[in-house]
């Protein structure tokens, strides 16, 4: 079986991975941001073509629309021989290992390396990566003058007409590269016997399960562990979890504290071992709901994050807010209504979305928002963009409060939480069986990520498609609120009982 450079930086991290992904790959955990993160990588790539001129592709696929890999390598091997200058996806084999090069450039006698990430860092893997392409592109004779890797520059603002050379670094990495380049052929050729072999490698769990990514097979060789076990304890580093399972200690109940440090750790684990029914600490919540007050508005956003910046005064990865959804009640007793927001997608959206959201929320009046950091971090981002409504929207962040509060107190805690305060966690351990709060029976969008990645390909959908889609965002979100006022109900409730 032939080495990716993809399957080379998985048998860094893992033997075992690797294994797995070429025999077992049915046993992955899917990752719901994967594709998204594959299409941002695809539209990075093609943007940084463009950097050195003219160019020449030589992608090409089979008529089953698979990358036909014996062309491209043939086709490589011409434009090198006709002195062609820049070669995208240039595609090499050479001792069972493949690869296929961004952008190869003819500089300096020879060719030089760029490899492209999505990413706004140079992570170490990267320069593994590069390490492998540049052993097979000299195992084959071809002289490497050059490793580069072009990245996304995070500080660059997007003035109206895209400028690559300010989007992209390129950051000569010749330096960082070396010091990989030096193990490659024995990586190599340990990750080929791997391949090679009829039975899984026996790898314990480790460090490396969670580093540079966390492993999609974590659950298939995490299955020794008793359920709880110290990995299952709130707020408690990976790497700790590690250093505790070398020590003996994986059973929840074999964990012996950190001395009362984390209040919600300690009452996972006391409610956990003993069956405890739920804490509540009725006086800490009273307190927190005396800081309440009529109108109380609950407020959510939903957000989308573009790897390539289309906005005005906007950031790679900017998190720009498309949706909001908003319920509230006037008066102690009264109806609870409710009232939302979608903008069009392919729009900018966030002079209407400011618009609207200062017409739905007066000023003075009490918010809540659950982690509330999110919904102030955008607020207060779009009073910078629309600055004819600064005043009013930062009125609204500076009188909003954080519904996560009590939990993270300690002041409620149910068994059923474990070791999550999200809304998601915190809602279906108030209500375990309450249908109409159940995220899983929701059509499209189940979670924040998927909106993120739905909402700006609505553009390009069909009408009928494009409004079904339109619908279950409204409905994913208004959910998202309707739970804050679900929790906020339970904890009014529990205060009535002093």
């Amino acid at each position: 079986m032939p080495l990716s450079k993809s399957k080379y930086c998985t048998f860094l991290q893992c033997p075992k991975a690797l294994w797995l992904s070429e025999y077992k790959n049915d046993l992955a955990k899917d990752d719901p941001t994967a594709e998204s993160q594959i299409q941002a990588g695809i539209k990075v790539g093609e943007l940084a073509r463009g950097l050195f001129g003219k160019y020449t592709d030589v992608t090409s696929r089979n008529g089953d629309g698979e990358l036909d890999l014996d062309k491209m390598i043939s086709l490589t091997s011409s434009m090198i021989f006709k002195g062609e200058n820049v070669i995208c996806e240039a595609s090499f084999s050479h001792g069972g290992c493949f690869c296929s090069v961004d952008i190869l450039r003819r500089e300096n006698g020879g060719y030089a390396i760029y490899e492209v990430k999505a990413s706004t860092h140079a992570n170490e893997i990267y320069m593994c990566d590069i390490a492998y392409q540049k052993y097979v592109l000299q195992s084959l004779g071809v002289k490497v003058t050059g490793t580069y890797l072009i990245h996304i520059n995070a500080g660059y603002v997007f003035n109206g007409a895209l400028d690559l050379n300010g989007f992209f670094r390129i950051d000569d990495v010749s330096v960082r590269v070396e010091k990989h380049y030096r193990s490659v052929a024995e990586n190599v050729l340990r990750a080929s016997t791997v391949l090679e072999r009829k039975t899984e490698p026996d790898c314990d769990i480790s460090e490396k399960c969670n580093q540079p990514h966390i492993c999609p097979f974590w659950s298939y060789c995490a299955r020794h562990l008793p359920k709880p076990s110290v990995f299952d304890l709130y707020r408690l580093g990976f790497d700790k979890k590690i250093q505790l399972y070398r020590c003996g200690t994986v059973d929840i109940s074999d964990f012996k504290g950190d001395g009362g440090k984390c209040t919600i750790r300690e009452l996972q684990i006391r409610h956990t071992l003993n069956d405890l029914p739920t804490h509540t600490d009725k006086k800490g919540i009273a307190k927190f709901l005396s800081t309440l007050s009529y109108p109380l508005y609950f407020l959510d956003f939903e957000t989308m994050q573009l790897p390539i910046p289309e906005y005005t005064g906007t950031h790679p990865y900017s998190q720009v807010p498309f949706q909001y959804s908003l319920h509230y009640i006037e008066k102690e007793g009264g109806e609870i209504m409710h009232k939302e927001f979608l903008a069009q997608s392919g729009t900018d959206p966030r002079y209407e979305l400011a618009e609207r959201l200062c017409g739905d929320i007066p000023k003075n009046v009490c918010v809540l928002a659950y982690n509330k950091s999110f919904e102030c971090g955008r607020i207060k981002e779009l009073a910078q963009d629309v600055p004819e409504m600064s005043e009013h929207l930062l009125n609204i962040a500076d009188n909003i409060k954080d519904l996560i509060d009590p939990f993270r107190a300690g002041y409620y805690y149910n068994r059923a939480m474990g070791a999550s305060l999200s809304i998601k966690s915190v809602l279906p351990a108030i209500y375990p069986n309450d249908p109409s709060l159940d995220y899983g029976s929701l059509s499209v969008v189940h979670n924040g990520s998927e909106a993120m990645d739905v909402f700006p390909r609505i553009k390009d959908m069909m009408p009928e498609q494009a409004q079904a889609v339109r619908q279950a965002l409204l409905e994913y979100c208004k959910l998202d609120t309707y739970a804050m006022v679900k929790v906020w109900q339970e904890l009014t409730r529990v205060v009535r009982e002093l």
